[in-house]
């Protein structure tokens, strides 16, 4: 979609904050993704940013902490920013990770000995890892996201080190790309034990000193908890019933479970709510987006909230009651890097708005000049509130016509 710019600028004054995007600019390439794409721009999904995200090199250093785990840092580490990633959100970068999901490759080599592989191999298994290729001395494999991958790499260097044996590791969203990484690490740093890997457009690269001892973790990247709430239940359930209720949480329940790997670990048949966990927080968006839409053209709305923990999920859940036009909005509120955004889905009549200021400038213009000259006329005259009137019969007539 274009830059509408000034959609975006009406929007940020209604709702206090930046309108990062409106639709998105992502360039679909397979069927999975042309659907998605036309629902972010048929229903005007905007992303909008509640806490804007600092990034430098310490934040990216501070959320590998917290992704991976700091368990699993070693403190004997260099952490080295080969290329420096914009200080900002790119909305088309988070679209590619909801639709194409998190999935990563992660490249292994072992310099100066050979018969070691197969205990890798092992290890790569037993972190639920999948083996693509292997040779006597270098392994292509995939894991389910990129802290999964970097984590296992630093087992890995670990495991490599404590026989005095060299590896290096890099992370890419093809084996090919996790290889030309790992090419880039020796030519900028050498031939040390390290991993390579991409975040929010930079290059990064975590290199080890000396061996160190394996750490036992929880794996953290898989506590991603997404709270779902519908919006004055009451009120939906006066006006279609419990039933239709039950149907729609339902639907929800078994599309988290079928479609986006979650576990549900907190509903109750008739409520109102659901807890679910995801294996990445690309799935907890794209459950979050989905569940949105799909309540929303079922005549209610939701907050929806996602965290590392449950009750991270529905504090965020909550701060949906803090983003209001002049009524609650659908609102999905996550983490990204170290600021706070959230998509939102505006209701139709918001929608025929935006569709106005992006396909109908000249008619806006048009009814902006004419209100302007009758009010004033009505203002000489001294019958200001007929030039009221006149405003809110323009508003009609640009809605409805």
């Amino acid at each position: 979609m274009a830059n509408h710019k000034f959609a975006r600028f009406v929007f940020k004054l209604l709702t206090k904050y930046k309108v990062i995007s409106i639709g998105t600019k992502y360039n679909p390439t397979t069927p999975l993704e042309n659907e998605y794409v036309e629902m972010f721009n048929y229903t005007q999904t905007m992303l909008l940013e509640i806490e804007k995200a600092e990034i430098s090199i310490n934040s990216i250093f501070y959320n590998l902490l917290r992704d991976v785990g700091e368990e699993n840092i070693p403190k004997n580490h260099h952490f080295y920013e080969l290329k420096p990633a914009d200080n900002k959100i790119e909305e088309y970068a988070l679209v590619s990770n909801i639709i194409v999901g998190s999935d990563r490759y992660l490249y292994v080599e072992l310099f100066n000995s050979r018969y070691m592989i197969n205990q890798f191999s092992d290890l790569i298994e037993s972190q639920r890892g999948e083996i693509i290729e292997r040779s006597p001395s270098e392994i292509v494999s995939r894991f389910p996201s990129k802290n999964e991958a970097i984590r296992v790499a630093i087992k890995l260097l670990g495991l490599g080190l404590d026989k005095g044996i060299n590896v290096r590791g890099a992370v890419g969203m093809t084996g090919a790309a996790a290889i030309e990484r790992s090419i880039v690490l020796n030519k900028e740093v050498g031939n040390v034990a390290g991993v390579g890997f991409s975040k929010l457009g930079g290059e990064y690269a975590l290199v080890l000193d000396s061996s160190f001892t394996i750490a036992e973790t929880n794996h953290s990247e898989y506590q991603n908890y997404l709270f779902i709430d519908i919006i004055d239940s009451t009120k939906f359930i006066n006006e279609h019933g419990r039933n239709k209720l039950v149907e729609l949480m339902n639907d929800v329940k078994n599309f988290i479970e079928t479609e986006c790997n979650g576990n549900i670990e907190g509903y109750r048949e008739g409520g109102d709510d659901l807890i679910a966990k995801f294996p990445s927080k690309d799935l907890a968006i794209r459950a979050a987006l989905d569940t949105t839409w799909y309540i929303l053209n079922n005549g209610a709305q939701i907050r929806a909230g996602i965290g590392k923990s449950r009750r991270e999920a529905g504090e965020k859940a909550q701060l949906v009651d803090e983003i209001r036009i002049h009524s609650d909005l659908s609102l999905a509120i996550f983490e990204l890097a170290n600021g706070l955004y959230a998509y939102y889905v505006p209701s139709e009549f918001f929608r025929t708005i935006v569709n106005l200021f992006l396909n109908n400038k000249a008619k806006l213009i048009t009814i902006f000049i004419l209100v302007f000259v009758i009010s004033y006329i009505f203002a000489i005259f001294g019958y200001w509130e007929f030039g009221f009137v006149t405003v809110i019969l323009a508003v009609v007539y640009a809605l409805t016509s």
